[in-house]
């Protein structure tokens, strides 16, 4: 029998943004991605969870040590985009929008290489009380 757990680590960062396409005319962009597509940019407070899945330790009932959970996002997430304007400051997103989508696929890449590969990854990011997304959706 499986004795698959699930344990979760919530974070949050304030980071600013522009939605915009360069390829697209001003009007376009304005009609695709509206407020968000402000020149002066706009921001978020995101909410963060990151979920990590499989089976406990049977040394110490760990799945992972959520102490190491905790300092690996604050040290490879948060500080690379808390109160950073994400179009400018993240290297990321130099050609990628940084719609809520593409910030949840990057923030699982940088984690994916950093926890034990038999566990599985999943994001949740909150852009706003009522919109998150997920990756890797299931």
């Amino acid at each position: 029998m499986s004795h698959k757990v699930s344990v979760f680590r919530k974070e949050h960062f304030n980071a600013a943004h522009r939605l915009h396409n360069p390829a697209w005319t001003e009007e376009k962009n304005i009609l695709i991605f509206g407020k968000c597509n402000n020149p002066n940019y706009h921001g978020h407070n995101y909410d963060l969870i990151v979920k990590v899945v499989g089976e406990p330790d049977k040394q110490t009932g760990y799945l992972i040590d959520l102490k190491m959970l905790s300092d690996l996002i604050k040290e490879n997430v948060l500080e690379k985009f808390d109160h950073k304007n994400l179009n400018l400051d993240v290297p990321e997103f130099k050609d990628l929008n940084p719609s809520a989508e593409n910030i949840a696929i990057i923030i699982y890449n940088i984690l994916r290489d950093k926890i034990d590969k038999s566990l599985e990854l999943q994001i949740r990011l909150y852009e706003t009380e009522r919109n998150f997304v997920e990756y890797p959706a299931n």
